[in-house]
Order: structure tokens, then C-alpha cells, then sequence
């Protein structure tokens, strides 16, 4: 139950950080700040579904991670750690020839980070875990 919780204060928080974000833009959004958005709210829609799906097994009683739900959460950290380090390195390789700033690089990094995790887990969620 308290993971529940921890999920869902999580989710408040990127929400409430991702809407001062907007409104401190002068009002003005490019158009890469909508995608950004757009990830932004995905990865939230996936919070919440975890958050709901832990509740609804802690309301019936049985335990909010069992050992599969343990094991799809390490193969999907695994996976996606050894993404992230690949695509750090594409990052700040390409960064020289790319006209962005090293903030926007670091930003794009920790959502492709958080989006490569949420994909992970829905390949090892929706489509299981070979026994090893």
C-alpha cells in the first residue's frame, strides 16, 4: 500500500513540475517542447497504471509485488540500464553536431531513460518472461 502511495505522490509531482514548466514559458512552446510534453504525460499515464495496478491487488489482499511482478521489474531495470548507457553515449557523441544546449540534451536523456524503462516493462509485463 505504501508503494501505492509513493507512485501516485510521484505522478503529483512530475504533474504539478511539468505544469509550472508551461506556464513559466512566457507562453511560448516550440514545437520539441510539445513532445517533450507529450512524453512527459505518457510516462505519466504509465505511473498510474502501476499505482492502480498495486492498489488493486493490495484491496483483494494478495501482495502488491509478487515474485513475477519482482521478476519483470529486475529484467526491465537490467534491459533498460543497458539501453540507457548506449544511448548516453550516442547522446554525447552526437552532441557536438546537434544545435541544442547541454540542459535540453541532459532532459532528453532522462525521459528517453524513463521511456525506455516504461517500454521494457510493458514487453516483459504484456509479453512475459522466458524460464531461465
Amino acid at each position: 500500500m505504501k508503494k501505492s502511495v509513493i507512485v501516485f505522490m510521484v505522478a503529483a509531482l512530475v504533474l504539478l513540475a511539468t505544469i509550472l514548466w508551461i506556464l513559466s514559458s512566457s507562453g511560448v512552446l516550440k514545437t520539441n517542447d510539445f513532445g517533450s510534453i507529450l512524453v512527459v504525460f505518457l510516462l505519466l499515464v504509465f505511473a498510474l497504471f502501476i499505482g492502480f495496478k498495486r492498489l488493486r491487488s493490495a484491496r483483494r489482499g494478495e501482495p502488491a509485488e509478487d515474485e513475477l511482478s519482482k521478476k519483470v521489474m529486475q529484467k526491465s531495470a537490467s534491459l533498460s540500464y543497458y539501453i540507457s548507457i548506449y544511448m548516453w553515449l550516442a547522446i554525447g557523441y552526437f552532441s557536438e553536431s546537434l544545435d541544442y544546449e547541454i540542459h535540453t540534451l541532459i532532459g532528453a536523456g532522462i525521459i528517453g531513460m524513463a521511456l525506455t524503462f516504461a517500454v521494457c516493462w510493458l514487453i516483459f509485463n504484456f509479453g512475459g518472461i522466458k524460464n531461465e
